[in-house]
């Protein structure tokens, strides 16, 4: 490959929300280059529930994550830490899909209308107007516009000296899949003292088992086998998982300093996408959707300016930061909301106990984190 050439685009970041903005853009005769640091397919920490306002834009793509195996999910069982629960109706409803194969899928799907490259960018310039884009193997890329898709926390965002980076973040994820017996159409939400579990099944029949808690509730156990044993296992619901499904990974993924401060959708003229524009916090079963949606967002604003004879840059960032903002803000101020409350026994229980009474309480809240069908 040309590493002198010009693109129209340059995407840092290969998840869903750097896929899905490749994809659509590459169906308008854009000049795209997509870098990611690992090759596909490959496991990442996440819950892997996605919510279906996602499903018509994905088909208006090409994209049926059914053909994959995917499976379909409509209920939402979600327990305190001393294991008392409550079921409802997912609103949209959901389906779950590992990154394994949800990212391979739109790969497959573009990868010959489009470059990429698989290596780590480890600078970023703006100069003339033209970014320019350096990987670790000392090769640079040119491109007219930058697209920051590389997820929760990248180097990239200390180059950039981004304010979130400086603020150090307690959050540690942890994920795997399992084998184990569990309502195919049933995402469940698990609390204990400290974090949550969310399990709920994907394309191979397997569980993903992805849970959130903070470094310090962690490192007072030493280990995640002795994390499990001890704090996880003070839930019933998760003592009986643990205690009886079988890891089907050499051993578990991690992420540690997970941050939910408030991040700038454009930021050195860089258009950021999924998790680098604002991570919502997973208890939501929100956050795939949104990555979907942000590169959609961006994607449409930027094929319907790009072309025009008076385009300004300045105008597209003034204009995706006021839609990103109108789509988001308000799903990610109610997810902080929620984690606070959930992460309190107090607060917890009280919810819980509203939640059993009114049961129609719990679709309300999920449609506050949660969007339209996107068409």
């Amino acid at each position: 490959m040309n590493s002198s050439a010009k693109y129209d685009v340059i995407i840092v970041g290969g998840g869903l929300a750097g896929l899905t903005c490749a994809l659509h853009l590459s169906k308008h005769d854009i000049k795209i280059l997509l870098i990611e640091k690992y090759e596909y397919p490959h496991h990442k920490v996440c819950g892997e529930y996605v919510s279906n306002e996602v499903l018509p834009y994905l088909r208006s793509l090409g994209i049926d994550p059914f053909t994959r195996g995917a499976v379909e999910i409509s209920k939402f069982e979600i327990s305190n830490k001393d294991g008392k629960k409550v079921t409802s109706e997912l609103p949209l409803g959901g389906f779950g899909i590992s990154r394994y194969a949800f990212d391979q899928l739109l790969y497959e799907k573009l990868k010959d209308s489009i470059d990429v490259v698989f290596e780590t960018a480890e600078k970023l310039t703006f100069n003339d107007r033209l970014f320019t884009v350096r990987t670790i193997d000392n090769k640079s890329y040119h491109g007219k516009f930058l697209v920051g898709a590389f997820g929760k926390r990248s180097l990239l965002d200390i180059v950039l000296n981004r304010k979130f980076i400086r603020q150090r973040s307690t959050w540690l994820g942890v994920k795997a899949h399992y084998e184990y017996n569990i309502s195919r159409d049933t995402v469940a939400l698990h609390n204990f003292d400290g974090g949550y579990c969310g399990l709920s099944q994907v394309e191979t029949g397997a569980v993903n088992a992805c849970y959130l808690t903070t470094f310090r509730s962690f490192q007072r156990c030493g280990s995640i086998d002795a994390f499990q044993k001890k704090i996880l296992s003070q839930n019933p619901h998760l003592d009986h998982f643990f205690k009886n499904a079988k890891l089907l990974f050499e051993k578990p993924l991690t992420i540690s300093q997970i941050s939910f401060e408030k991040k700038k959708p454009v930021e050195a003229h860089i258009f950021m996408i999924g998790d680098s524009a604002g991570l919502i916090h997973p208890l939501c079963g929100n956050g795939m959707a949104m990555a979907i949606h942000s590169a959609k967002l961006f994607s449409e604003l930027f094929l319907k300016t790009f072309q025009q004879n008076d385009f300004q840059r300045e105008r597209l960032e003034v204009m995706y930061k006021r839609k990103w903002e109108e789509s988001f803000t308000r799903r990610l101020q109610t997810g902080r909301m929620i984690q606070n409350l959930l992460l309190h026994p107090a607060s917890a229980n009280i919810g819980l106990k509203l939640a059993r009474a009114f049961p129609s309480v719990i679709p309300k809240i999920i449609k506050k984190t949660h969007g339209d069908l996107l068409i």
